[in-house]
């Protein structure tokens, strides 16, 4: 017979262990769908991951005290996947495209048991900016025209595909136009350097990233469109209902990552590069200073307004049905995150200010005034500097060479098209009349530098070219 001392210590090891066994926290996962590569979701994905930055929003009091989140990230290359992902529930966030974002709210729409909702926006260019078509670096074309009967390729269902579309329709294009197929990054990346196609359009980075590595040249930029566009934040409505307090720490956290990059854009552009293995000068390209997309995660009038549009488009090519836009949007878990930092929403949502370049011009010994006129120059030993005017820009590069510091890049903005471009990939107009104070406009597309060459009665010159001019 067992003593009753014992018997008691027995049940009281049981009930410990029962009450223990039930204190045990229960396992929620979570799946976020992230485009490493796409560069301008990288605050949604890839930098939260690495620096940890949703751990410290994740609630953790009251009904959560007994739950413990565990984060799958999950990497795409585009966005129609993640919407398969979504559907199926292996993923309660993913981020996106514009067109991609709509495709992914019109087919939960049509008959899913819970529906998706858009809850924030990452980066944006509200000109169209991000998106573009480029050909060989040795091509003849240098205009969409150019490729009609040729072979082009996008990544079908993606931001660059809308573009695409958008830019047909506005065109009166046919299907029948070019010969269109659907390739990855990776593939139409390297049947383009292969000359297997003729052109290849896609998203963001690669429109700047294959002219960056040497082979590309881009003819068409989104901005052509006149149509905004930017990557967002879809959640699984049931998801999000479920934990609401979750959905407003992750976007905590995509603030926290915005704040990191506009803070730091030279660090965040070597991290990213590191983490993602897009060279960290294209990286720089989209989020550094005046950059290619701004990061915010306002839903902005105008975006809603563009997924309208978008919507249209799609209609009207057959590829879309029908879709609510506004049954999708729900900006009150962003509002949530707004407020608990004490920022004022409205204010930020009405602004589509973004960051500019500025400093000291050290080459022409004078501030940096307006982005749109500037420059930096990146050199390889690591310095990164501001510079007033495309002059000066070229002039530091052309000083920099010959003190023997090799440049790993130099950017300069588009004079028509307003956005950030590789100094070294870009068309000139010159007016060289006085060669001590040499006009230089720098240009994309040739035909922009052609028109501004005509007016100016200079010419149109190659980076090279330019640079031999400047004393």
């Amino acid at each position: 017979m067992i003593p009753r001392s014992l018997r008691l210590i027995a049940t009281s090891s049981a009930l410990f262990a029962a009450l223990h066994a039930t204190a045990a926290p229960e396992e929620v996962v979570v799946g976020i769908g992230t485009q490493n590569t796409t560069t301008n979701t990288v605050t949604g994905g890839i930098v939260l991951e690495k620096l940890g930055l949703l751990d410290k929003h994740l609630p953790k009091t009251g009904r959560y005290a007994n739950i413990k989140f565990r984060i799958e990230w999950q990497n795409f290359t585009s966005g129609p996947p993640v919407t398969n992902a979504m559907v199926a529930d292996k993923l309660q966030i993913g981020m996106m495209g514009d067109y991609p974002l709509l495709v992914n709210g019109a087919t939960f729409q049509a008959g899913n048991d819970t529906k998706s909702k858009l809850i924030a926006v990452l980066g944006y260019n509200q000109y169209g900016a991000g998106n573009g078509l480029v050909v060989h670096k040795d091509s003849p074309y240098y205009q969409l025209s150019d490729l009609k009967g040729k072979k082009v390729s996008v990544p079908f269902g993606s931001a660059a595909h809308g573009m695409v579309l958008k830019a047909m329709e506005d065109r009166g294009w046919k299907d029948d136009f070019w010969e269109l197929s659907s390739q990855s990054p990776e593939v139409g990346s390297t049947n383009l350097q292969e000359k297997k196609i003729d052109g290849h359009a896609d998203f963001v980075p690669f429109m700047e990233l294959l002219p960056y590595k040497g082979f590309a040249r881009k003819i068409f930029d989104g901005v052509e469109t006149k149509l905004p566009t930017f990557h967002g934040v879809v959640v699984r409505e049931d998801f999000a209902k479920k934990y609401p307090e979750f959905v407003v720490a992750y976007l905590q956290a995509v603030m926290d990552a915005n704040d990191w990059v506009r803070k730091n854009p030279k660090e965040a552009a070597e991290k990213i590069a590191e983490w993602t293995k897009i060279d960290k000068e294209v990286v720089y390209m989209f989020l550094g200073p005046a950059g290619i997309h701004t990061l915010d995660p306002t839903i902005k009038p105008k975006w809603i307004d563009t997924i309208k549009y978008n919507t249209g488009v799609l209609q009207r090519l057959g590829r879309v049905k029908t879709f609510d836009v506004a049954a999708w949007v729900d900006d009150s878990y962003i509002r949530q995150a707004f407020k608990e930092r004490g920022l004022d929403y409205e204010a930020q949502k009405a602004s589509f200010a973004g960051t500019e370049v500025a400093g000291q011009d050290a080459y022409c010994r004078k501030p940096v005034a307006r982005s749109i006129e500037a420059g930096e120059v990146w050199l390889k030993s690591g310095e990164l500097a501001p510079y007033s005017s495309a002059a000066c820009t070229l002039g530091a590069v052309k000083q920099a060479q010959g003190q023997g510091k090799a440049v790993s890049a130099a950017y300069l903005f588009d004079q028509n098209l307003n956005i950030k471009l590789f100094a070294d990939k870009a068309f000139f107009a010159v007016a060289d009349k006085d060669p001590k104070n040499l006009v230089i406009e720098p240009f994309l597309l040739k035909k922009d530098a052609e028109a501004t060459a005509a007016k100016v009665g200079g010419k149109v010159l190659s980076y090279d070219q330019v640079l031999a001019l400047i004393k």
